[in-house]
Parts: structure tokens; C-alpha cells; sequence
């Protein structure tokens, strides 16, 4: 919990996607410190349990749930969300972490690798809002905090399947917050930078890199010279999802140590 006061999300239930590790686990691990009760979707059960682990050794007495789903498919979603209201009590913030990488060349890319990665960064997305909405819009302050990239705004090589579905993110960010303003509900996004995250550091080990040599590579990515801790995106998330940011919506905040303006 931050300073001395009430815990921001005291009281408060919110469902994160993708928080099997890296950012969403992050940010679940700080929803539930700042007093949130925390449903947690991932397509990997393994990485669920060990945020789950995390968060309750770290918060005893925080209100934990998890199901295993891929966010492509809206029935998973649609009994992720019924569940979690009806076991949580309720729906206050959405965090649309989920995602899926592919580093094909935009003119070799395939038709089914589209699919695939369409299927879980935008339909994923809006999958849980069509699922979320009705609940988030009868609290009369509920959010939706997606999780971008500071590639969605700057260009780069070898990834153009990924930022495009990133750069969609932002296009549904705004017409979101522009239907859902009139329920109550805010609709904002974070733009991470490079972030060393558990996916980095097990592809890294896969090639026989340590971290200790993973964390001298993004030295010029970034003006601050370093990666990112999944703490330092989820700290913007819960702000931008909590009270603190009820006049933000429809707004891109990135966080990505000053790389998109090199």
C-alpha cells in the first residue's frame, strides 16, 4: 500500500488479463496490495498459481481467483466474467494485458499468423469488455486500463504484426471511452517500453543469455539506458485505473523511458 491512507482499490474488484506473468502479474500482485480483490486470466495455469502464490505470501488476506482461458474465445470470456462477479461480488476495473508476439516480416507474414494474433490483441480485448461492460458500467465508476506498447507509436522492424494489433489498441481505446463515457465508464491506455519481463528472460536463457546480459542490451532503447520492471508499468496501470485518474479517459500514457522520442 502506498503512503499511510486508505488502499486505493480498497473495496474494489478487478479482473487482469494476461497475469500469468511479466506486467499483468505485476499488477495484480500491487491491485490486491492496494486492497482489490483480484481475478486473474491467463492461458497458462502453471503461471497463474505462481502469481497467485505470490500474491497471497505477499497479501494474506487478499481475495484471489484465477481461470485458465485463452482471451480469443468469448465464451471463456463471458464465464471468466460471470464468475468473477458472482464469486468476487462485483466488477470495477478491467485490465486487457493479454497478448501474443510474432516476428514475421510484414510481406512473409501468413493469413492464419494475422488470425492468430488479431484473434488474442484486439478480439481478446474486445471480448472482455463485451463481457465486462454491463457490470462495469452499474458501478458508475468503472475502468478499463489496455495494455499497448510504445511500438503502437514508433516504428521499428521485424514485429509488424504485433505493433499493428498494438496501434488497433489505441484506435479502440478511443471510440471505447467515446461510447462508454455516458455509463460511467474510462477508457485509457499504457504504452510500455522494454520491460524485462519473465518472457525476455526465459527466451534469453533458451539461447544461453543470463540476465545479467539481457539487461546490457536495451541500453539505447530507452533515454533512461535500462529496461523497465513490471513494477514500473503497474504502477501507471493502477493510476490510471483507480480514482486518481477519474478525469483521464480516452488517453495513451507511455511508458517507455523516453523511447518513442529518440
Amino acid at each position: 500500500m502506498s503512503g499511510m491512507g486508505q488502499p486505493r482499490l480498497q473495496g474494489q474488484v478487478a479482473l487482469i488479463t494476461g497475469a500469468g506473468s511479466g506486467i499483468g502479474a505485476a499488477t495484480a500482485r500491487i491491485f490486491a496490495q492496494e486492497g482489490a480483490s483480484v481475478f486473474l486470466v491467463d492461458a497458462d495455469a502453471q503461471g497463474l498459481e505462481r502469481t497467485r502464490q505470490a500474491i497471497v505470501q505477499a497479501t494474506p488476506e487478499a481475495r484471489v481467483l484465477c481461470a485458465q482461458a485463452d482471451v480469443s474465445d468469448l465464451s471463456l470470456a463471458l464465464e471468466a466474467v460471470a464468475r468473477c462477479v458472482k464469486e468476487l461480488g462485483g466488477l470495477d476495473i478491467l485490465v486487457n494485458n493479454a497478448a501474443m508476439r510474432n516476428y514475421s516480416a510484414a510481406a512473409l507474414a501468413t493469413a492464419a499468423e494475422w488470425h492468430a494474433i488479431v484473434g488474442v490483441n484486439l478480439v481478446g480485448i474486445t471480448n472482455y469488455c463485451h463481457a465486462a461492460l454491463p457490470h462495469l458500467r452499474s458501478t458508475g465508476h468503472g475502468s478499463i486500463v489496455n495494455v499497448s506498447s510504445c511500438y503502437a507509436v514508433k516504428g521499428r522492424k521485424g514485429m509488424a504484426l504485433y505493433d499493428a494489433t498494438k496501434a488497433a489498441q489505441l484506435a479502440l481505446t478511443r471510440s471505447l471511452a467515446c461510447e462508454e463515457a455516458a455509463h460511467g465508464v474510462r477508457v485509457n491506455a499504457v504504452c510500455p517500453g522494454s520491460t524485462l519481463t519473465d518472457f525476455h528472460v526465459g527466451r534469453a536463457q533458451k539461447i544461453g543469455k543470463s540476465v545479467e546480459q539481457l539487461k546490457t542490451e536495451r541500453k539505447d532503447t530507452s533515454l533512461l539506458g535500462r529496461w523497465a520492471t513490471p513494477e514500473e508499468i503497474a504502477w501507471p496501470i493502477l493510476w490510471m485505473a483507480s480514482s486518481e485518474g477519474s478525469f483521464i479517459t480516452g488517453s495513451t500514457l507511455v511508458v517507455d523511458g523516453g523511447l518513442h522520442i529518440v
